[in-house]
C-alpha cells in the first residue's frame, strides 16, 4: 500500500511531457433554412416534398425521402415514426405532444382536479405544488384504471384524460401485469374517492 501511494506521488512530481499540440479544423456545410412563408430557392415552397397533418394516414407517410447523394442528410430528411410527426407539426407551427407546462396556479381537488391529457395507458406527472416549485418533484402514476390521484405532499389531485386509440394495436391478447399491492388498498371502501 505505502508503495503504492510513493509510486502515485512520484508521478504527481515529474514535470508533464511536452505533449504533440494538435489544432482542431472542421470544416462546416451550412444550410440557411428559409422561414415559413419563403421560398426554398427556384421558386419551390418550403413544404414542397413534404406532407401536411392532414396528409398524414398511415406509418408509411411518416417514411423520410432521404438525403441527395453525397450529402448529409438533415434532420427532415432522415427523421422517422413520431419524430417525423413532431418536426412536421412544427414546420407548420403545431406542438403535436402539448408540452406546455401543467396548470400549477391551483391546488387540484378532487372535484375540480387538474386534467392531464394521455395517448398512453400510463401517464406520470410531476408534482411541484401550488405555486410552482412549493415543494420537490413528487411523481404521481395516473392510468386508465385509475385515473384520478392525489399528491402526498401537498394534496393536489391530478386526473387523466385519455385521448389514444380505444384499442392497444401492441396488446396482441398477452395478459397484463397484476398492480403491486400498496397502502391504498387497505383504506376502507367509504374513504375512497372514485
Amino acid at each position: 500500500m505505502l508503495l503504492q501511494r510513493s509510486a502515485v506521488a512520484a508521478a504527481r512530481r515529474v514535470a508533464p511531457r511536452a505533449v504533440a499540440r494538435r489544432t482542431f479544423a472542421s470544416s462546416i456545410v451550412r444550410r440557411d433554412a428559409p422561414k415559413q412563408g419563403q421560398t426554398a430557392g427556384e421558386g419551390r415552397s418550403l413544404l414542397e416534398g413534404y406532407k401536411n397533418l392532414d396528409q398524414i394516414k398511415t406509418t408509411e407517410d411518416l417514411l423520410p425521402p432521404g438525403a441527395k447523394p453525397g450529402t448529409v442528410p438533415t434532420d427532415i430528411e432522415q427523421a422517422t415514426g413520431l419524430e417525423r410527426l413532431e418536426i412536421l407539426g412544427k414546420m407548420q407551427g403545431i406542438d403535436i405532444f402539448d408540452m406546455r407546462p401543467l396548470d400549477s396556479s391551483r391546488v387540484g381537488t378532487l372535484e375540480d382536479p387538474i386534467v392531464v391529457n394521455s395517448a398512453g395507458p400510463d401517464q406520470y406527472v410531476g408534482c411541484t405544488g401550488c405555486p410552482a416549485d412549493s415543494h420537490e418533484v413528487k411523481w404521481i402514476t395516473l392510468s386508465r384504471d385509475e385515473p384520478l390521484a392525489r399528491c402526498m405532499e401537498c394534496g393536489s389531485a391530478y386526473k387523466m384524460h385519455y385521448i389514444g386509440p380505444e384499442e392497444d394495436p401492441h396488446a396482441h391478447g398477452h395478459s397484463t401485469a397484476e398492480r403491486p399491492k400498496n397502502m391504498s388498498d387497505f383504506i376502507k371502501p367509504e374513504y375512497l374517492y372514485h
